[in-house]
């Protein structure tokens, strides 16, 4: 006898269509990666024993926990990580050259003249929760300027030590957390 499915997944009942399994095997093995990653730059130690204890405290917190890193990976999600991947060296790039600038106006002579503290607000076309608080924290990562607010409008508030601080933000932070999320207008 064969029975029929007729739309939910379930035999016999109409309804919506029947929804392909959810892969796990990704998230589990980027849940893997990052935990074994993060075991081997934090211990240091490369002996086999503390090497395969790694291993099985991975594995193990990967089994369990994979679903809370990664709730529903999609190709869309694995888009997202490969471009944020990207954006960090260039964000980390951006840090030192704001290190840079601080280090010139710290030990300036004129000191006290080039420090001039602007709060400028801007409005982003960004959307999500998440595209917002990256945009806020990559500010606030850089050196000389401080996210102060921020809301769900997109509206954002910024502490920036001086005029070039202020001026240059957004700038291509804002371009690039867009393109991440695919929010680009």
């Amino acid at each position: 006898m064969t029975q029929s499915n007729t739309g939910n997944g379930k035999p016999g009942t109409p309804g919506k269509p029947a929804a392909a399994k959810k892969s796990t095997l990704v998230p589990f093995l980027i849940t893997f990666v990052l935990m074994f990653a993060t075991w081997v730059i934090l211990s240091g130690n490369f002996s086999a024993l503390l090497l395969s204890l790694g291993v099985i405290s991975s594995l193990l917190v990967a089994w369990f926990f994979h679903d809370l890193l990664f709730p529903s990976v999609t190709a869309g999600h694995l888009r997202i990580f490969i471009k944020f991947s990207v954006y960090i060296p260039w964000l980390i790039w951006e840090i030192m050259k704001a290190n840079f600038h601080l280090l010139y106006l710290v030990f300036h002579p004129r000191m006290h003249e080039m420090i001039d503290p602007h709060i400028i607000d801007f409005k982003t076309d960004l959307e999500s929760d998440l595209a917002i608080t990256t945009l806020a924290n990559s500010i606030t990562l850089t050196p000389g300027t401080i996210t102060v607010t921020t809301g769900t409008d997109g509206v954002c508030r910024v502490h920036a030590i001086d005029k070039p601080s202020a001026d240059g933000c957004p700038g291509s932070m804002l371009d690039k957390v867009a393109d991440i999320y695919g929010e680009k207008p």
